[in-house]
């Protein structure tokens, strides 16, 4: 199993930890674990790349457990408030995207949030 923490403040949705493979599908044949690998990917390239926002991350390579914080979307850490709304939106789609997945393949993904 898959299983997501999305980190919020105030609301708003800055960073995610990732660990486990699903287990939809053979080792190395996975759509699922392929799939919620590719989306971060998509994500830490939109968003240090089009917005010019910082990402912290880091991807396991043993275990491909990802830790992703995008402090951008935060006004504490920034003052423009377009790039924080975009950041912002963008991590909220990436929440609903990974939500979505999990109505289909809820015995593969487990979602919780922590609130700080």
């Amino acid at each position: 199993m898959t299983k997501f923490v999305f980190y919020k403040r105030d609301g708003v949705y800055y960073g995610f930890r990732e660990t486990g493979h699903t287990g939809f599908g053979e080792e190395g044949e996975d759509i699922l674990c392929s799939a919620l690998s590719a989306i971060p990917m998509l994500l830490i390239n939109a968003i240090e790349v089009s917005f010019a926002s910082d990402v912290d991350y880091k991807i396991d390579d043993d275990s491909a457990d990802i830790t992703f914080f995008a402090r951008g979307a935060l006004s504490e850490f920034e003052s423009d408030e377009k790039k924080r709304y975009a950041v912002a939106g963008l991590m909220y789609a990436f929440y609903l995207q990974i939500y979505d997945l999990l109505e289909e393949y809820y015995d593969y993904i487990e979602i919780s949030e922590v609130e700080e």
